[in-house]
């Protein structure tokens, strides 16, 4: 098979790559970068073939763009949750109205999206969503608490997944619902404080919130069909763009290794040269997979590849520090915020890889009782 990019591709790839040189300089996260994209017609590439979005670009373009933009470090996307999320998942299941009103904010980085899915209790199994949605005429009343939700302080609306069948278990009763997220009283944000006093992550509270009833997207109780299809857009091409920032973790790694001596321990350098070969292979998988007919196990597959691999770097990643790896910032004062380092973060985020966005073990049921056809797991089980 060949992974090799045409000569229309790459002449794309010198395009985005001069822009982002000539235009980096001056980026900041956040709403401006937004719509400076936007404006170049950076975001929501491909879309204008349906009517959507700014200028065309193929598949594999959408790709090179997603690569160029993670190797050239510039800034984190305040839009990427409407951009990659949200908007595949309108594309697919959304009505005319829906991506009328939706689709061209979003590529003018005019509006801001988060993702309101993990919940106290109902985290990596969203099948245990308890957040509630009661038709009011021509609304849903929701009430109820999301978790770990990032941009929600910045976010202008938030795509919900919340029960409309009070009496519904698991997958089903669910909705997929379109919610503004400034409603003073309905809609309380509070960030979550980490150990270090700082904060990457929300939590958020409705109390009687308002989404139009237009605003369902696939029809009341489809929402897990919505849902479980938007998590399989999380890991298309994005997952590519990711793997040029883990490249980059991984060679950062490999100096830091080289530099305190660590990579002259064979077994240590014997994992090095694995992280990297693993790498590669999952690059290989990515491009296999992308855009070919559905495969109910690759997005799990890929799920499992990389979560692991990522948890393994972020172990070496202190490793070959050694104990100032244990050390916090020199400047720190007691009761004072303070931000880890690279590495640090590295490590400790890392952790939760294997969990958000579906355990380990949700992607291999996934893989055992949907592709495999083995008998599915049994429910409520000591």
């Amino acid at each position: 098979m060949d992974f090799d990019f045409g000569a229309r591709d790459e002449a794309f790839r010198a395009e985005a790559r001069a822009w982002l040189t000539a235009h980096r300089g001056a980026a900041t996260r956040g709403r401006d970068w937004e719509r400076t994209l936007g404006a170049a017609g950076w975001i929501g590439l491909g879309w204008s073939e349906a009517g959507y979005g700014n200028r065309t670009a193929t598949l594999t373009q959408q790709v090179v763009w997603a690569e160029e933009y993670a190797r050239c470090g510039a800034p984190p996307r305040s839009g990427h949750i409407g951009e990659n999320l949200l908007a595949p998942t309108l594309l697919a299941h959304g009505d005319t109205g829906q991506k009328r009103r939706f689709l061209p904010p979003v590529a003018a980085g005019e509006e801001l999206w988060c993702q309101g899915y993990s919940e106290p209790g109902a985290g990596s199994d969203l099948a245990g969503v308890r957040t509630a949605a009661v038709r009011d005429g021509a609304y849903y009343r929701i009430s109820g608490q999301k978790t770990w939700t990032s941009l929600a302080h910045e976010a202008d609306w938030c795509f919900v997944l919340a029960r409309t069948d009070p009496g519904s278990r698991r997958h089903h009763g669910l909705s997929f619902l379109l919610v503004p997220m400034d409603q003073p009283g309905r809609i309380e944000v509070r960030p979550i404080r980490q150990l270090t006093g700082t904060s990457d992550f929300n939590e958020v509270f409705f109390d009687g919130a308002r989404a139009r009833v237009e605003h369902v997207v696939g029809a009341e109780g489809q929402g897990w069909r919505v849902a479980m299809s938007l998590l399989g857009f999380e890991r298309g091409v994005s997952t590519l763009a990711q793997q040029i920032g883990f490249a980059r973790e991984l060679a950062e790694v490999v100096a830091t290794a080289v530099e305190t001596g660590a990579a002259a321990d064979p077994v240590l350098r014997a994992r090095l040269i694995r992280q990297w070969a693993e790498l590669r292979a999952m690059r290989l998988h990515a491009l296999r997979t992308l855009g070919g007919p559905g495969d109910q196990g690759a997005p799990s597959v890929a799920k499992l590849l990389w979560a692991n691999w990522h948890q393994r770097l972020g172990e070496l990643a202190v490793q070959v520090r050694g104990a100032r790896a244990a050390v916090g910032p020199a400047d720190w004062s007691a009761g004072a915020p303070y931000e880890i380092d690279a590495a640090q973060h590295l490590f400790l985020f890392s952790r939760a890889d294997t969990i958000y966005g579906g355990s380990d073990q949700i992607q291999r049921t996934i893989i055992a009782e949907r592709v495999l056809g083995l008998p599915a797991e049994a429910k409520g089980a000591v």
